[in-house]
């Protein structure tokens, strides 16, 4: 599986940086991913639903690890690419390398 297209959508909100959608393979497209600056910087959020309850259950989401952090990469790279580190670089992205 391989992430094909990344449209960053920016959002002028503290947290909130960015939502995105991404196509896999040119034929399956995920929407509502979301940039967050969190404590440790940014990170991505997956598409989730408010239940009934309040509480939120992701629509869809990577089944491993090695997953989650390659979508992760491709995804804070083209942010940071479209918009600047927004200050210090994601520890992710300086942990992570290029690994293209």
């Amino acid at each position: 599986m391989n992430i094909t297209d990344v449209k960053v959508y920016p959002v002028d909100e503290d947290k909130l940086k960015a939502y995105v959608t991404i196509t896999l393979d040119h034929c399956f497209v995920i929407r509502d991913l979301k940039v967050i600056h969190g404590a440790s910087g940014l990170f991505i959020a997956m598409p989730a639903k408010r239940r009934k309850d309040g509480t939120y259950k992701d629509i869809a989401h990577p089944l491993n690890a090695d997953t989650r952090n390659q979508m992760e990469r491709t995804i804070l790279q083209e942010y940071e690419r479209q918009h600047g580190p927004g200050g210090a670089p994601s520890p992710f992205l300086a942990a992570a390398g290029d690994h293209d």
